[in-house]
């Protein structure tokens, strides 16, 4: 059911916490799973959290009614995700926190969210980063778009809304599209959309008072089956840790230094 323009916005923002690139990623456990003990909100998320706030604060923000929420999946530690969006600027966060959710690939992710997404009620826009920055599929926006049956608008470099209408550039290597859709409708954008605000003082003290909800499994209907390592289509059969790099090859100079180098270069079939 469309909006009718002018009206406050409710978006909703999935964010996720991942692995610090800061430090190495590795994979833990039996079965396998990336290692989440050293985590942070992903920073691609970032420009889908100021872009609805952008949006949001031109129809007058929070004082107008208009609702920034952050939606995360995963382990009570994924909280801090939700917090940093609340920081940030968000109005409210919802969590969905249970045991069953570890492992779960992009199809029981999308599943999860698609549930979580409809409890919240009418919905006007799912905004998302173009990608995770631990998987990296990109697969989960157009995944949550097919389950919640809206259109999508993916890899947006510019969003912008006109009444009931979404409109967005996809930048292409040689060209751009022009995209559109009606509301209610899910959008992926890329960083290059905006530049993300940090934090400030007001903020993180604003933060303090805003409700974050936590909802399990058996809340949103989804059985333990349907997600996490049991339900997943993908699955880690062998991990090794990546070897060591060796010394590369040292060519010293004694006069004949650019015949060896294009020797060397010959010999690995770089010339």
């Amino acid at each position: 059911m469309q909006k009718a323009a002018g009206t406050a916005l409710n978006i909703v923002v999935l964010v996720k916490y991942v692995p610090d690139a800061q430090f190495d990623r590795h994979l833990t456990g039996d079965p396998a799973t990336v290692d989440r003990s050293e985590s942070i909100l992903s920073e691609l998320d970032e420009y889908a959290i100021e872009s609805a706030l952008q949006l949001a604060e031109e129809r007058g923000g929070p004082k107008a009614g208009n609702r920034v929420i952050a939606l995360t999946m995963g382990p009570a530690a994924a909280a801090t995700a939700v917090k940093k969006a609340l920081q940030i600027g968000a109005t409210e966060g919802l969590h969905v926190n249970d045991d069953a959710l570890a492992g779960s690939d992009a199809t029981g992710t999308s599943l999860v969210l698609a549930a979580a997404i409809r409890s919240l009620g009418d919905v006007d826009l799912v905004l998302t980063g173009m990608a995770s920055t631990d998987g990296e599929t990109s697969l989960v926006p157009a995944q949550l778009a097919e389950r919640l049956r809206l259109p999508q608008l993916t890899f947006a470099a510019s969003l912008e809304l006109d009444g009931t209408t979404v409109r967005a550039r996809r930048d292409g290597d040689t060209h751009a599209d022009s995209l559109e859709a009606e509301l209610p409708a899910l959008v992926s954008v890329t960083d290059q959309i905006n530049e993300p605000r940090y934090p400030n003082f007001k903020g993180i003290i604003a933060a303090k008072k805003k409700s974050v909800a936590t909802v399990t499994l058996a809340d949103l209907g989804i059985q333990a089956a349907e997600v996490g390592t049991a339900g997943a289509w993908t699955a880690v059969r062998t991990a090794e840790a990546r070897p060591p790099r060796s010394q590369g090859t040292i060519i010293t100079d004694e006069g004949d230094a650019g015949i060896r180098l294009v020797d060397f270069l010959a010999a690995q079939n770089l010339l």
